[in-house]
């Protein structure tokens, strides 16, 4: 008898150990104001989460700007930093802030990198009756007076819009140090002050700035993409092509709180894999512009901190951190 208990106690104990993990009211943080990439991120990608039956809840999605996601990433290491129903919105804009010190105090081992779904691709867009008809246009204007365009991105100073003008100055043999750049809470307000007139250019990315290219408000001049886009941007060539070799690919993924547990990280890297293998993930990825890229668990979390010291030492070579 006293054999029987003990292995019911021990089955039971195995049963809790190896128990399920299931999240509670999930939240997605998109760390920015509504209209950007990160919020493109969280609200996309949860949605085929649970079309696709990898979740079999809504999750909650959560616009926290400021400070280009500063004011988010602290507010979860600070306060948040063991909740396991919660994933927040990242990007090439997240590691390189993280590589530039834009998070005081905080670094990439803060969090726990869980997975990326998709790829987005940077561009160069100018309003639709811009006096800018070609990239070369931009350029040669730029070398004639640098600060004589402003470009205006959904990132700070030395985040990712404004790394893609400073790479593609350097390629044309520009000053990147001269370029003009304002800095916005989210590519949909960089758009805004796109067509309001605020600002020349933005150096966007093709999710964002997919539905006012169809709508005819702006023109794309290039694509920062080894080889062109589908449609609708098929016709746009890309920088290589013209001859300024600068490209810019932007995965698209999440990180989690550094204290959730492990049950809790194995079931979001799962859920992420179920649903990258997905027909309603296809679907959505094409009505968001997204190109094929899946890469999740300790191989994104080596991947997104060797790409934060990668962007600190390009960071360094552009003078933009000591």
């Amino acid at each position: 008898m006293k054999q029987v208990v003990t292995l019911l106690i021990g089955l039971a104990l195995a049963g809790t150990a190896f128990a399920q993990f299931t999240p509670e009211n999930p939240e997605c943080i998109a760390p920015a104001n509504p209209g950007g990439g990160w919020d493109m991120t969280c609200r996309a990608m949860t949605r085929a989460m649970t079309e696709s039956g990898a979740l079999d809840t809504n999750v909650q999605v959560s616009n926290i700007p400021g400070a280009g996601g500063a004011i988010a990433f602290a507010n979860v290491v600070t306060q948040r930093n063991d909740d396991d129903n919660l994933i927040v919105a990242a990007s090439p804009g997240t590691t390189a802030r993280l590589a530039q010190d834009q998070y005081p105090g905080f670094s990439e081992d803060d969090v726990r990198w869980i997975g990326a779904l998709g790829a987005d691709f940077g561009l160069i867009a100018v309003a639709a009756d811009s006096p800018f008809e070609t990239l070369d246009d931009l350029i040669n204007t730029l070398a004639e007076d640098p600060s004589a365009i402003n470009f205006g991105g959904g990132s700070g100073v030395g985040g990712q819009d404004h790394m893609k003008v400073l790479l593609l100055a350097q390629e044309a043999g520009i000053d990147p140090l001269a370029i003009r750049y304002t800095s916005f809470d989210g590519g949909g307000e960089a758009m805004t002050a796109l067509l309001g007139g605020f600002i020349d250019v933005f150096p966007g990315d093709a999710s964002e700035s997919q539905g006012q290219l169809e709508a005819g408000d702006i023109r794309i001049l290039a694509t920062l993409t080894p080889e062109r886009l589908p449609e609708p941007y098929a016709d746009v060539p890309t920088a290589r092509e013209l001859g300024y070799d600068t490209e810019w690919v932007i995965f698209r993924g999440f990180w989690g709180p550094g204290n959730m547990s492990e049950e809790a990280y194995d079931f979001w890297v799962n859920v992420l894999n179920e649903t990258a293998d997905s027909s309603e993930w296809a679907t959505i990825r094409d009505e968001v512009a997204l190109g094929e890229y899946v890469l999740t668990g300790e191989e994104f979390e080596a991947f997104a901190k060797k790409q934060v010291q990668d962007l600190r030492a390009l960071s360094r070579t552009l003078g933009l951190i000591e």
